[in-house]
């Protein structure tokens, strides 16, 4: 059965545009998604990416304004129209959730997909255990019993374990799919990942000597 480890954070607009899209890939072709959320700004850091406190307007604007629509509108995703309000909480909890569920399954993939959807189409604080127990009832799921679970140390360091490992192989943004070892940063990059599950893409070719 082929899989895809599935690199994100709880709260990525770009994770949300592609969750469907995802879902309906892995049905059709049968595909396991291994879920790794990660600490997303921890990871970016590690590469030497920038917080987008430190990028220029004109920048978050175009990410968080006509980006986004775009792809909303291609993906047919229903969205909001203005960052989260939120979107600064600490996540680390509804990341908790997913993990508290397994690594994969369908229980995981809906818990994903709710969380992404509730931030960014519902404007959810994914800080708030209040909002996130009625999420977990809404799928079926004993709240109180699953917060707990989140909140635990084992699956808490779990969390801490993903970012390390996201961080040790260059991970540097999210959502990332990595088929048989190739990475495919972006949920633009969905139907490459498509074709890499049932032909391969050819090795890297690229090198990057060190300069000076």
């Amino acid at each position: 059965m082929p899989v895809i480890e599935y690199v994100y954070s709880a709260h990525s607009a770009f994770a949300y545009l592609g969750s469907a899209t995802l879902g309906k890939l892995c049905a059709d072709h049968g595909v396991t998604l291994i879920h790794r959320p990660v600490r997303l700004s921890r990871v970016m850091e590690a590469q030497g990416g920038q917080p987008f406190r430190a990028r220029s307007q004109a920048h978050v604007d175009y990410f968080f304004g006509r980006e986004i629509e775009r792809w909303a509108e291609y993906r047919g995703v229903p969205i909001i129209s203005f960052r989260p309000t939120y979107h600064d909480a600490d996540y680390s909890l509804a990341s908790g959730m997913i993990l508290a569920l397994g690594e994969s399954g369908r229980d995981t993939d809906m818990m994903a997909h709710a969380l992404l959807e509730a931030h960014w189409r519902f404007d959810a604080d994914l800080s708030d255990p209040q909002r996130l127990g009625k999420i977990a009832a809404d799928l079926g799921h004993e709240a109180d019993a699953l917060l707990k679970h989140a909140a635990s140390k084992p699956v808490q360091d779990k969390l801490q374990e993903n970012t390390r490992w996201a961080c040790a192989h260059n991970i540097f943004g999210s959502p990332t799919y990595i088929v048989d070892g190739d990475p495919f940063y972006g949920q633009d990059r969905l139907e490459l990942v498509e074709r890499a599950l049932s032909r391969p893409f050819a090795a890297s070719r690229w090198s990057n000597p060190a300069v000076g």
